[in-house]
């Protein structure tokens, strides 16, 4: 076999394993708690937000969409949404501002919001150092992108529990 045919076996030995876990997560929609089940996604490529929120959507989460990060800061400041943003999901590359900006900024009103950084780009995570964010290496597999939103909200409910 070919070292390209040992990368096409691998490949598919991994979309394989990440269809598996796709399939675990899709699967527990009903483990998500009242008040934590809305997220905004923040991505100018309107192709993969849509694409994002119907994943979402098919765990149970109420998914909105912005295409500009700062429009989505604005209502999040003005609680201009229908339901409460329980987390938020930004891509790192936007016209006019960069996601860590708009987490950045974000923070300043809202510190303790749950928030999940994509990007495809390894060496932009330094740009979110002490922001509290969850970041992630673009492409990511359905099943990965509801697993670390899973386990991100869950990290903070359980720091929640400790606070009397």
């Amino acid at each position: 076999m070919t070292v390209d045919g040992r990368n096409t076996v691998a490949k598919q030995d991994a979309v394989q394993k990440q269809d598996a876990v796709a399939k675990q997560a899709l699967a527990k929609p009903d483990e998500i708690s009242d008040g934590e089940n809305v997220v905004l996604l923040v991505d100018d490529n309107a192709l993969q937000a849509t694409t994002r929120q119907a994943i979402l959507q098919r765990s149970g989460y109420t998914v909105y969409i912005a295409l500009e990060p700062a429009p989505a800061l604005l209502k999040i400041r003005q609680n201009g949404f229908p339901e409460p943003i329980g987390a938020v999901i930004t891509d790192h590359v936007m016209p006019q501002m960069s996601g860590s900006q708009f987490v950045r900024d974000l923070r300043q009103t809202h510190p303790d919001l749950p928030v999940m950084v994509l990007s495809g780009m390894d060496e932009a995570e330094q740009e979110y150092e002490g922001l509290n964010v969850r970041f992630l290496r673009k492409p990511l597999a359905p099943g990965l992108l509801l697993l670390n939103l899973q386990a991100l909200l869950q990290a903070v409910e359980s720091e929640g529990e400790g606070v009397a």
